[in-house]
This record gives structure tokens, C-alpha cells and sequence, in this order.
């Protein structure tokens, strides 16, 4: 659980910076940085100056991001209701319902001098007014005279039934406390070495249908443990109106997605991940917001810039969406507290942020190539009052929950934001290595495998900053959905269909397919970073697209669905994936190579096409030559000694051929190699890949 908040408070009072207190620590990390000191000192007054804000009118940080304590429906001890809402453009607002029968003058509200329209509903005989699973909305009128209806800013619940309507319904959530689920486990402790399981609640099923939180809990958290991983990162979660957004389009920031089951039903699986050991991300959405006026954030009071930036500085070309005005006082109340909201009454361990780029820069990366010129990350396209909440998210989070860990999606690679916030960073724990699978997507659509750019591999996954972790990934869900590829679909096309079963031939488009695959995900996890990302069924080669039901397809969950039993059948070759993944995270949480330094790479021969590395005491080595296969192949090795296989993509167990036998003993010879102190001889299959370890290691 989370520090009281006397104690939280005070160390957030207390979080300047400790040598550096200007924000210009960050250049003794990176001296390409010198130039910018005046920007990164203004970056952090700036924030420090939010802070000190926070503390002269709201008691500080801690308690302005409770927000969600004072707003929206909270229910006292003696059953008042007591019902807040920020709307300074509305001249009149009433509280309709099922409890008053919807009438529209029965239960009027008061505004302040700050716009914040607020009523008190006196409990009858300590039963509160507003029954548990009504239905509520807000009814104002504008200064024009119009009637709007509008669904509460901070409600927890929101439901919707396609067959009336697909507008949402605002539910007062309120569930006895014998149906409020307790938490049971605390929180598990930071992994030292990242390894997430993207997923998707919805599609976590062979069926086609939405499936559920308890269906995910029973079925999938097993699943998920089996493999190795030690974080999930649920998509998708937060309300969003369009199934078919991924999630992307969120009109509900306080609601747990009511497709899926009930709000208990979220708490009990993340507390049930929580016993497993599994530490539990959401998919945060603070970049934008659904446009949605009746049943979102858009046109709330009847302006247009309540939440959001007026006109067009407020939307989203590409998206179609709103975009936040992160320099507002209550819009900062709003999201800090969201994050807050999700920590405390959800129990999430942290947050990867979606759009981050979309929020550091005015042009929100739209048409935008990074050269990675540092003025880039520093001029006047920089959205600096995105930098500072961000900045203020991260610093708050990692203040109050020491376990927190947030992750950033960020295309444009801008310096610091993996840096903590008292040196002048962004404040994030990790960054995600975007350029990675895009390598992987234009190597198998533009090149053959004999023009595969061995040097150019090794740049892609090593290229990162120091000090500044990264999540390395070997594809994303976008290239899932329809339209796109998954790697599997890249390397065997059609033949999956027909060749994936144990009882056809073993052809050379399987072959190449199944070994690639692995070798793919193999150096990505070994090289590409100091954590590691996997979306659901990727591990195993899915054999189908992503697609949500919609128009389109007439409104089908074929494709909206995981075929996770294809792992399950013994006459399948999708098991060995699985199996190969499996022993992936499991030799990682041996060996610890995602928190060790990053691997010193020996060899990249472009000829021969092989890379070889060293990480964690482990010797990596991989022969990408589409045709050769190399005996008594010489690599340099730092450490002598005698070397045994812990990973060898070509075995049987991964539906490889074998041609390496595991037991193989592989002896250091005292002469420098390669740079290195000691080579070793070992023999090279085409397309496989050897992890090797000291015997003693075993």
C-alpha cells in the first residue's frame, strides 16, 4: 500500500533535486546538452513553480491530485452524497436521475466563485438518496439559453447498450460494502528486469466475443505466469465509446471499461496478478480525448475549451480527437488526480502514457521525421506545458508510490525524459525502442535475407541513451490490426494455414519462418534494451490479424479474438513458439541480462552474417546467412572457462532441427579474438542462434 499521506506530502515538499537543484544535472550525463542549460532551467522552474503553487493553495501536490475525493459523487460516512462538478460556462445546473425521477428542477445545485457547481444529497434514515447502479446525469444551461445533458466529468461507472443507443449511460456506483471487493496481496516488488505481457482484455479469448475480467483472471493471468512474465500491460481499460479505437479514444477517464465486467471484477485480477508476482501497467490516455459531446469531456459546459484548447489548437487532425490544455489549474487537477484515482482505488502498479510525442510537441509529431538534432528537442516546437505535466505526473507518482513505473511511448527519442525530474528530466523509468520493430517490418517487405544489414541490426538495438532505460520490443499490436502484418505473417503468409501442423512437410517457408521468428525475438530481448514487450499471441506466431468489429466487416469478432488454444494442441507447431518464449523469460530471470549493462558486441560479419555479444556472462551468437552453416565457427569471449547451451533456437523442444547437441561442452582457448581475451570454437547452423553459459552457471 501507498505511504500515509502526512508522509507523502513531506516528501513531496522535499522533492527539489539533490546536487543539482536547477535542472542541469542531467548535462553531466549527456554534454551535448550544454547548450540547452537555460531551457532545461526553465523546464524546472517551471514545473517546481507548479509545485509551489500546489503548496500555497491546496496543502501541495498530494493532496490537489486527490481531486477525486472532492469531485464528482463521493458518499460520507453517514450516507450524504455529496456531488461536485467544474462547469464555469453553465448559468444553471440540476442533478437528474433515477432517483428523482429524472426531474429536472428536484435537485438544483450551487456554483462558486470558481465554477464549480456543487450539491448535497441528505441520506434518509443512513440510506444514501441515489440508489447503488442508477442512473445519473448533469443538466445545465449556457448563457445562450440552451438545455445541455451531460454525463458527470469524474464518474467511476458508464454503461451502454448498443440495442437502445450507443451513447453512454452515467452509473452512480455505490456497491454495498459485503460486494466491494478487498484486496488481498500487496504490491509485488519493481521487477529489476522488465518483462511485459501487452494484452487486451477483450480479445483474450478464442471465442468471438468480448471476454471478461474474470475470464481473463482464470484463464489468461496462469497463462501469463507460465511464461514468465512478470508485467502485464492491460490496453484499453479506461472508457472508451468505439470498440474498434483499441481503446484510443477514451470518453470516461474515471471508468473501468464496463465491457468486460464490473469494476470488483478489475480489482480482483489485478490482486490476483498481484499474488502470482505479476506487477500490473495500464494503458494510460492523457494525449487526447474522445470527441464525444454527449457521453465525453468535449463541449462539457457548452464552451469548447473547458478541458481542452480552444478551436483548432484543441484537436487532433489525425485522430479526430480533443486535445488538453495541460497549462490549465483544473485540467492539471483532472489528470493528476486521474492517475491517482487509478493507483489507489484499482491498486495498478504504473502506467505506459500513449501519445507521449503527441504531447511534448506542438505539431504533435504529424508530418514530422527526428533527425536527432538536439534543437530539435529544444525550440519552438517543443510543447513546453506538455513537458511539465508530464514531468509533474512522473514526479508525483514516483514520490507517493515507490513502486510506481512509467513508461513513455515516444517516437522523436527527446533527451531526459528517461531522467528523474531532480536532474532535470521528464522523470519516466523507461522509454519504448519504437525504431526496433519498424527495422524488423522494412528488413522482411523491402530486403531479401541475403541483404540483411548485419551492422545496421546491431546499430538499431544498441542505439540508445545512456542512462536512459529503454523497452525493447520486436513488434507492436499496431502491426496486428488489419491492414498491417505480424511477423509470423511477414515470414509464412499463406502457408500458415496449410503447413503449421506437425503431420505436413516441413517446408523451407515454415522453416525460414519458425527460425527467424525466434532469432528475431531472441536478439531483440538479448540486445535491444533493458526491458522487453510482448503482445498477446505474438510469442506464438498468431496466425491472424487483429481487426474489432465494426462496419466494415459487419460488425464481426472473427478477427477481434486471440486463438491462444492453437498452443494447446500437440499437433500444432505454434506450441514450440511458445515454448521457445517460455524458456526465454525464464533463462532472462536466471540470468538477469535486461538489468545487467548493456551487451558488448564482438562481431558483426557482413558476409558471413552473423552478430555475436556478450551480456550478463552469457556469450550471444547468431548466423542470420540464409544458406550457410559454419563448423568450428571462431568467437572471441571475455571470460574463460568451460561454455554449456542455455538457448539454442535449432532445438527440437523450439521445432528446430537438433543440429546441435545440448550437452556440448565448449572450451575457451587463451588467445585474444575479436578484441577479446578468448575464443571459443562452436558450430553454426544457418538461421539459429546459441545462447551460451560458464558450466558452473547451470
Amino acid at each position: 500500500m501507498a505511504a500515509s499521506s502526512e508522509v507523502r506530502a513531506s516528501t513531496l515538499e522535499g522533492a527539489s533535486g539533490t546536487e543539482v537543484a536547477d535542472g542541469t544535472g542531467v548535462v553531466r550525463l549527456d554534454p551535448w546538452l550544454e547548450p540547452f542549460q537555460d531551457v532545461l532551467r526553465s523546464r524546472y522552474a517551471r514545473t517546481k513553480g507548479w509545485i509551489k503553487r500546489f503548496n500555497e493553495t491546496e496543502g501541495g501536490l498530494e493532496k490537489f491530485s486527490r481531486g477525486y475525493e472532492k469531485f464528482g459523487f463521493n458518499v460520507n460516512d453517514n450516507g450524504d452524497i455529496v456531488y461536485r462538478e467544474w462547469a464555469p460556462n453553465a448559468v444553471d445546473a440540476h442533478l437528474i436521475g433515477d432517483f428523482n425521477n429524472w426531474d429536472r428542477t428536484a435537485t438544483p445545485m450551487k456554483k462558486d466563485d470558481f465554477g464549480v457547481w456543487e450539491v448535497t444529497l441528505p441520506a434518509k434514515g443512513g440510506v444514501p438518496q441515489i440508489p447503488h447502479n442508477s442512473k445519473i446525469k448533469i443538466t445545465m444551461t449556457t448563457p445562450e439559453g440552451e438545455r445541455i445533458d451531460r454525463i458527470p466529468t469524474w464518474i467511476k461507472r458508464v454503461t451502454q447498450d448498443l440495442d437502445v443507443s450507443p451513447v453512454y449511460d452515467a452509473i452512480f456506483w455505490n456497491p454495498p460494502k459485503a460486494e466491494r471487493y478487498q484486496f488481498k496481496h500487496p504490491h509485488p516488488p519493481k521487477p529489476e528486469s522488465l518483462r511485459i505481457y501487452e494484452a487486451h482484455v477483450g480479445i483474450s479469448s478464442p471465442e468471438t466475443r468480448v471476454a471478461t475480467y474474470k475470464e481473463f483472471t482464470k484463464n489468461m493471468l496462469p497463462r501469463i505466469h507460465h511464461l514468465g512474465y512478470n508485467a502485464i500491460q492491460l490496453m484499453a481499460v479506461m472508457e472508451h465509446a468505439y470498440y474498434a479505437s483499441f481503446g484510443y479514444q477514451v470518453n470516461n477517464f474515471f471508468a473501468a471499461s464496463s465491457r468486460y465486467g464490473s469494476p470488483e471484477d478489475l480489482k480482483e485480477l489485478i490482486d490476483t496478478a498481484h499474488g502470482l508476482g505479476i506487477v500490473v501497467l495500464l494503458d494510460m490516455v492523457h494525449s487526447h480525448a474522445s470527441k464525444n459531446v454527449l457521453d465525453g469531456l468535449n463541449m462539457f459546459d457548452g464552451s469548447d475549451h473547458l478541458y481542452f484548447h480552444e478551436g483548432a489548437k484543441g484537436r487532433h487532425e489525425l485522430w479526430d480527437s480533443r486535445l488538453f490544455n495541460y497549462g490549465s489549474y483544473e485540467v492539471l487537477r483532472f489528470l493528476l488526480s486521474n492517475l491517482r484515482f487509478w493507483m489507489e482505488e484499482y491498486q495498478f502498479d504504473g502506467f505506459r502514457f500513449d501519445g507521449v510525442t503527441s504531447m511534448l510537441y506542438t505539431h504533435h509529431g504529424i508530418g514530422t521525421g527526428f533527425s536527432g538534432g538536439y534543437h530539435e528537442y529544444f525550440g519552438p516546437s517543443v510543447d513546453e506545458e506538455g513537458v511539465t505535466y508530464l514531468a509533474l505526473a512522473n514526479e508525483m507518482l514516483h514520490q507517493i508510490y515507490p513502486y510506481c513505473i512509467t513508461v513513455a511511448e515516444d517516437v522523436s527519442g527527446m533527451p531526459a525524459l528517461c531522467v528523474p525530474f531532480s536532474l532535470g528530466g521528464v522523470g519516466f523509468d523507461y522509454r519504448l525502442a519504437m525504431a526496433v520493430p519498424d527495422l524488423y517490418i522494412k528488413l522482411l517487405k523491402e530486403k531479401q535475407d541475403d541483404e540483411w544489414n548485419i551492422g545496421n541490426l546491431a546499430f538499431t538495438l544498441t542505439n540508445r541513451r545512456h542512462g536512459e532505460k529503454t523497452i525493447a520490443y520486436a513488434e507492436s499490436h499496431d502491426q496486428a490490426l488489419v491492414g498491417d502484418k505480424t511477423l509470423m505473417m511477414w515470414l509464412c503468409d499463406k502457408e500458415m494455414y496449410t503447413h503449421m501442423s506437425t503431420l505436413s512437410e516441413f517446408t523451407p517457408v515454415i522453416e525460414r519462418g519458425m527460425s527467424l521468428h525466434k532469432m528475431i525475438r531472441l536478439i531483440t530481448h538479448g540486445l535491444g534494451g533493458e526491458g522487453y514487450l510482448n503482445f498477446e499471441g505474438n510469442e506464438f506466431g498468431h496466425p491472424e490479424w487483429l481487426d474489432f468489429p465494426r462496419e466494415g466487416n459487419n460488425n464481426s469478432f472473427w478477427y477481434a479474438r486471440r486463438q491462444l488454444n492453437l498452443t494447446e494442441d500437440p499437433l500444432l507447431r505454434y506450441r514450440f513458439l511458445n515454448e521457445f518464449d517460455r524458456q526465454v523469460q525464464h533463462t532472462e530471470q536466471k540470468y538477469g541480462w535486461l538489468h545487467s549493462p548493456q551487451g558488448y558486441v564482438s562481431l558483426k560479419n557482413e558476409t558471413d552474417k552473423v552478430i555475436v555479444f556478450e551480456r550478463a556472462g552469457l556469450l550471444w551468437i547468431f548466423n542470420f546467412h540464409p544458406s550457410q552453416s559454419f563448423t568450428d565457427y571462431r568467437v572471441g569471449v571475455d571470460k574463460a572457462g568451460t561454455y554449456r547451451i542455455v538457448l539454442d533456437t535449432d532445438d527440437k523442444e523450439f521445432g528446430g532441427l537438433g543440429r546441435n547437441v545440448k550437452e556440448t561442452r565448449f572450451f575457451t582457448t587463451d588467445m585474444e579474438w575479436n578484441g577479446r581475451k578468448n575464443f571459443t570454437q562452436v558450430y553454426l547452423p544457418t538461421r539459429t542462434a546459441l545462447v551460451l553459459a560458464l558450466e558452473e552457471t547451470l
